[in-house]
């Protein structure tokens, strides 16, 4: 997806987390995107390739406030169906149909690409397309594509990261066990 038009300009702001930078991105609509990089240059070079309009507003107390709360959201990923902000990422319809299924995913629980194809009723041999659409989500944990793993339980992929996916799911596992005794984590 490229850039938005003029009357509808995407903004955005970053910040440090424990996991590296988060840049969220947002226009009059909603969040567009929230990126994970090693540095603040990984993240602005991103979104510049994504949205060559955008510009930075880290001085906007709002947008501030926004790439903080995400920057919480990769410190504790299960937060990530309580994040406040509408999100509105530009996809193709099969895309969005997979980013809103990954929402349902609970927090310290994973699925499979082929599992959460049979779900959405386009066939365990849609899992590659499923993946496909994991990996093009452009906003990083409140969009959960970390939550999914191969039909194996091993990890796949992760555009951020699999050492960041790794992170995210143990830190959900830790935080689930410790609310459920006698759940491993």
């Amino acid at each position: 997806m490229r850039a938005k038009r003029a009357e509808d300009p995407i903004r955005w702001a970053a910040a440090p987390s424990e996991l590296g930078w988060v840049l969220a991105a947002r226009d009059g609509r909603g969040v567009r995107a929230i990126l994970l990089g090693d540095s603040r240059r990984d993240v602005e070079r991103e979104i510049r390739e994504r949205f060559p309009n955008a510009r930075a507003a880290d001085s906007d107390a709002a947008l501030s406030r926004l790439a903080a709360d995400a920057a919480r959201l990769v410190e504790q990923p299960r937060r990530a169906g309580h994040f406040e902000a509408a999100l509105e990422p530009l996809g193709t319809p099969l895309q969005r149909r997979v980013w809103r299924a990954l929402r349902e995913i609970p927090a310290g629980e994973t699925t499979t690409y082929a599992a959460l194809a049979a779900r959405l009723g386009l066939g365990r041999a849609a899992a590659r397309a499923v993946g496909a659409a994991c990996g093009a989500n452009p906003i990083a944990v409140a969009i959960p594509c970390h939550r999914v793993v191969r039909a194996d339980g091993s990890l796949a992929g992760y555009r951020w990261g699999i050492e960041r996916k790794r992170e995210l799911l143990r830190r959900e596992r830790q935080d689930w066990a410790a609310r459920e005794p006698g759940r491993a984590a």
